[in-house]
């Protein structure tokens, strides 16, 4: 069983205490919520990428750079997803005593296109973390390899790749999974970022949260989630996705 509390237009919903909960705030800019939330195990920072759909701004890595500068004050693992050519600019810049992880790649084959030439076919997310951060692969081992690893006798951990395959939500994929928000990112690739940097019952903060993917994934995996985002319209999406969720798992 799970909890939601809810309070997005100062609506509040609360389902039977458990193990993981999600908690929406309401509409806020997504400093304002970084630099006013408790410490957290882990953030994602999916923004708009500065091309496309949601438009673009002059000061985008400066403002980038904030918003990373901001989430590493409040945890040690945080996530900036992007397109590779705007987001590698964040690596020179980064705060005092974080460092890049691991420069993650999610890799899709179905993106539609209009576009004549090259049809983009790759999301990057950089796993940044503050000195001294643990990270868990033993959270990707099945039980044989973990049952070797607890006794000492795996001489190398395998870890997940840092390529993650995972198709797009459209048309006929996922279709149970979406929810209409324009840049949806699947379950398939939000989990194991949740799984590389928390433990169960750890909190995970998505200020930017658009159709609530980091939620349910928490809900998933038994970590706790913080929930927000600067319009009431994907709040709203994210609330009937997280409610739906919890009240299938309650047997409604």
């Amino acid at each position: 069983m799970a909890q939601i509390q809810m309070f997005s237009n100062d609506r509040i919903m609360e389902l039977p205490r458990s193990v993981s909960s999600v908690e929406i705030l309401p509409a806020a800019d997504v400093l304002d919520t970084l630099r006013s939330t408790r410490e957290v195990s882990a953030v994602i920072l999916d923004p708009w990428y500065n091309k496309g759909v949601g438009g673009s701004r002059p000061d985008y890595h400066e403002w980038l750079a904030d918003v990373i500068d901001a989430a590493c004050k409040i945890s040690q693992h945080v996530f900036v997803w992007g397109f590779p050519e705007i987001v590698a600019y964040q690596i020179p810049q980064l705060p005092e005593g974080v460092g890049l992880v691991s420069w993650l790649t999610w890799y899709y084959k179905n993106c539609p296109s209009v576009i004549r030439g090259w049809r983009s076919a790759q999301n990057t997310c950089l796993h940044l973390a503050r000195e001294g951060a643990t990270v868990y692969p033993e959270h990707f081992l099945n039980e044989e390899q973990l049952a070797r690893w607890e006794s000492g006798k795996m001489r190398f951990v395998p870890g997940p790749p840092s390529v993650i395959e995972a198709p797009l939500n459209v048309g006929f994929v996922r279709r149970n999974e979406q929810t209409g928000h324009p840049a949806q990112k699947p379950l398939a690739v939000i989990k194991p970022l949740i799984l590389m940097s928390t433990e169960e019952s750890d909190t995970v903060l998505d200020p930017m949260c658009g159709s609530g993917t980091t939620g349910e994934a928490c809900l998933h995996l038994n970590r706790n989630a913080i929930l927000c985002d600067n319009s009431d319209e994907y709040l709203s999406i994210s609330e009937n996705r997280i409610a739906d969720y919890v009240r299938k798992q309650n047997g409604g």
